[in-house]
């Protein structure tokens, strides 16, 4: 076992350490991290699975590995398999391949490590343009933009977001979705600072649900449930975005792969646990409460702390003015224990049930 030393990283360069190791077959046993008083913090993971008690070797395959990810080259490594083999074969999703004549783009509205979004329009539709950035393919880049389309080509939902099409030349990998006038929850919340009342913070509630009940149902795992992918359309109705890390729950292999997002990752996610589809339960509570809150989880943490925080049992703060009925399910649905936490059918029914109690009360209220 040994202890690797991450002074300067944020959040996206800490995956990226954590892909590399696992990518060159260590485990990551524990991660803790350290703060000063002026701001300077150190992050150390405790690692095994490197046969050498000397680490000149293992610098030396992170020093390649890192570069190889850099570079973002495919024949850098030997790993990295080219475009055409990961999707030439793909006919399935060639099946869905778009006429790019027709879709004229707009300005970009988001910018990501991996790839640009924009806002276009297609055969007269608005839409949503996800494109893959040339300088950073790789083989597991391109599996995941295939496993992606494959999952989007597969679910139609009112609380889905709408698949339209996907490009797949090497050079111009993208996916098209339904333009969501209305954005994300994430920045409603924390940047237009939105104060929900119950009966709509039940309603958004609610649609979520019945959009990851009809993932679940369909044996999909979302892995990366949080209000930036929970987005708006013109009505005010809630959609599940963003399928990027997603995966189908029979698939071959363990899930053991910390995938997600720090901040609403599930502890099993946490600690490379096997885990399932209660996952996805777990970072919904997290949602509910930041419904409720108009609060980011943990805001007085890092996202590694936060991290750190839950693995040890940590969870938010209840309002004490919260409702008890949403208070008690949201407890049950961040619980220790994944089978213990209920299904997304069994908490669209309670939110369901309580909308209705709620409603009636404020009818019934003297005005």
């Amino acid at each position: 076992m040994g202890q690797l030393y991450d002074g300067g990283y944020q959040a996206s360069h800490r995956n990226q350490l954590s892909a590399l190791l696992a990518d060159i077959g260590l485990n990551i046993r524990e991660a803790h991290v350290f703060s000063t008083t002026d701001g300077y913090s150190l992050d150390v993971f405790e690692v095994d699975g490197w046969p050498d008690k000397e680490t000149d070797g293992l610098l030396k395959e992170l020093d390649a590995a890192a570069v190889a990810y850099s570079e973002g080259s495919l024949s850098g490594a030997s790993r990295f398999l080219s475009t055409e083999k990961v999707l030439g074969s793909q006919s399935k999703v060639v099946d869905w391949e778009i006429d790019k004549r027709f879709l004229k783009m707009g300005k970009m509205i988001a910018r990501g490590s991996c790839g640009d979004l924009y806002r276009a329009t297609y055969l007269g539709q608005d839409v949503a343009v996800k494109i893959l950035r040339a300088d950073r393919l790789n083989e597991a880049l391109l599996l995941e933009f295939n496993q992606e389309v494959d999952i989007l080509r597969r679910v139609h939902h009112k609380n889905i977001v709408h698949y339209i099409g996907a490009c797949v030349k090497p050079t111009e990998l993208c996916i098209i979705t339904e333009y969501m006038t209305g954005g994300n929850l994430y920045d409603h919340l924390h940047k237009q600072h939105m104060s929900l009342e119950l009966p709509h913070l039940l309603k958004f509630s609610i649609d979520i649900c019945k959009g990851m009940d009809y993932l679940h149902q369909k044996n999909i795992i979302h892995r990366d449930l949080k209000t930036a992918n929970l987005l708006l359309d013109a009505n005010s109705v809630v959609k599940v975005g963003d399928f990027g890390v997603a995966r189908f729950q029979n698939q071959e292999g363990v899930m053991t792969a910390e995938t997600g997002t720090y901040r609403w990752m599930a502890p099993e996610v946490i600690n490379h646990q096997h885990y399932d589809h209660k996952a996805d339960v777990f970072s919904f509570a997290i949602v509910l409460w930041e419904l409720a809150t108009s609060r980011v989880p943990y805001d007085n943490m890092t996202p590694l702390q936060a991290a750190l925080g839950v693995r040890q049992g940590l969870r938010p703060d209840i309002p004490k003015d919260m409702h008890p009925r949403l208070a008690d399910l949201m407890q049950r649905c961040w619980d220790e224990v994944p089978s213990k936490r209920p299904s997304f059918e069994e908490i669209t029914q309670e939110l369901e049930e309580l909308l209705h109690q709620v409603q009636a009360s404020s009818e019934t209220s003297p005005r």
